[in-house]
């Protein structure tokens, strides 16, 4: 007669959603994104454009980022301003310097929608 073994049989879940090992997920969401065939109407569309508005986008991308390097220069540069305003294109900005922190108030005029952005600011002690 011969003898028979066995062990407890676990289960243990692959997807890290359902406890499953958390580095899992990188290799899941690949195969899944691999099997997706959908693609969204909208993106499709936004995405083409002509060369000419490429780079109106492009353009506008870069006058933003230059007019923010300017307002945290305002901000916190070597000459720090209090408060101070700045519109452009149907936006106003705000920014009051307090003892702590910086308020930054974005306003849409067109919508009068708001925003409120507070920075903290280090304040050496010594």
């Amino acid at each position: 007669m011969s003898s028979a073994h066995s062990q407890d049989i676990v289960y243990e879940p692959v997807d890290p959603s359902f406890g499953g090992n958390a580095f899992n997920s990188a290799h899941l969401l690949g195969i899944a994104n691999s099997q997706n065939d959908y693609r969204d109407p909208k993106a499709a569309s936004s995405s083409t454009g002509s060369q000419a508005d490429i780079f109106a986008r492009q353009l506008q991308s870069r006058l933003l980022s230059s007019l923010s390097s300017q307002i945290v220069s305002a901000i916190f540069g070597d000459n720090p301003q209090e408060q101070g305003t700045i519109s452009f294109g149907g936006q106003t900005i705000n920014f009051v310097r307090g003892l702590t922190e910086v308020t930054l108030t974005i306003t849409n005029t067109e919508t009068g929608e708001t925003t409120e952005i507070i920075v903290p600011t280090f304040v050496d002690i010594n």
